[in-house]
């Protein structure tokens, strides 16, 4: 008999985003059958009333702190499968995930299993375009996984869920979690979700890169000291890349006023072109044409000053005593 599964699907005024993925989750041929568990956390869109309508159970969260983390924990906790998909509102399930993920529980070992995340409409703006290629990974073992992902519900259950605490990256956080226990993250190269990144505005770029400084910092001091550190040297690494990015204009314009020469000036374009072309050489492994991967060896590197504010934002607000509300950066759904 095949193990029942259970769909969590989370959202915020996803709007339409929300019925093509519920859409896509009832259209799955699947002969062991699925309980779908929508949890909305605060829409004004009239999301959860459209939800229900389409036969789907609504769990409703309060929203005055409505964390992504928060609502996966009330729909995995309320559902009975023995294994739980977790779905994003702005994603759409493509056929056949499940039935070729849920052969890799076949290991004990193994809790999650993660497949191909890619944008649905690349085209649409140069961030769609740039951001698709993040969502490539090679396959095979991994540290975390991201908000789509297919789990063991014992493993859950062993390492109780979520962090509600955490306002993003809380999908590594447990995983380094689970890790601990000896469990295994799989990632395989199958098409799990199509994504509607839905991201025109740089304003927008820039408000999701500094969320995952906040996570970056908060996730990493979770684990500082312990036997099995995780991400110390991002946030390292980060700090390092964003200070040589902001350091050397700076001095190249003190070279410049020494030696009364524009060519130090100069120099710093080239420098800087030079990171470039060596980030879009070393990731040409993701595939996309060149000028995708020179686009996203910009935004390798632009997206250290955001994130490097997003860790200070952190450690300001710890010093405060005060607990960060999320940082969005989408809009209500179309």
């Amino acid at each position: 008999m095949s193990p029942k599964l259970a769909v969590v699907i989370i959202g915020r005024n996803e709007g339409e985003r929300l019925m093509r993925c519920i859409d896509s989750v009832r259209a799955i041929r699947w002969s062991g059958g699925a309980e779908i568990i929508y949890v909305d956390s605060g829409s004004r869109d009239g999301s959860p009333a459209r939800a229900s309508a389409r036969g789907v159970r609504v769990i409703a969260l309060a929203a005055d702190r409505p964390t992504a983390a928060r609502g996966r924990n009330a729909g995995w906790r309320a559902s009975s499968g023995e294994f739980v998909l977790f779905l994003d509102g702005d994603t759409i399930l493509a056929p056949g995930f499940v039935e070729q993920a849920l052969p890799q529980f076949a290991n004990p070992r193994v809790a999650v299993v993660w497949g191909e995340r890619r944008e649905l409409h690349p085209e649409s703006s140069i961030y769609n375009r740039v951001l698709d290629l993040d969502w490539i990974y090679p396959p095979g073992l991994t540290e975390f996984c991201g908000g789509d992902a297919l789990m063991r519900r014992t493993a859950l259950e062993e390492v109780g869920g979520y962090d509600d605490g955490l306002i993003a990256g809380e999908e590594p956080e447990m995983c380094r979690r689970m890790r601990a226990r000896g469990c295994l993250i799989m990632h395989v190269a199958v098409p799990m979700t199509g994504h509607d990144l839905a991201m025109t505005r740089c304003s927008q770029y820039w408000r999701r890169a500094r969320r995952s400084g906040h996570a970056y910092l908060e996730v990493s001091e979770r684990f500082r000291g312990s036997g099995m550190p995780f991400w110390e040297d991002e946030v390292r690494r980060n700090r390092w890349r964003a200070a040589v990015l902001l350091t050397v204009p700076l001095l190249g314009g003190g070279v410049a006023l020494a030696l009364r020469s524009a060519w130090p000036c100069v120099a710093v374009p080239v420098f800087y072109a030079a990171l470039i072309v060596r980030t879009a050489h070393r990731f040409r492994w993701k595939g996309g044409s060149l000028g995708t991967r020179l686009l996203y060896g910009i935004h390798s590197h632009a997206q250290q000053i955001p994130i490097l504010i997003g860790q200070m934002s952190y450690l300001r607000d710890r010093r405060a005593g005060r607990k960060r509300g999320l940082i969005e950066y989408k809009g209500a759904g179309s």
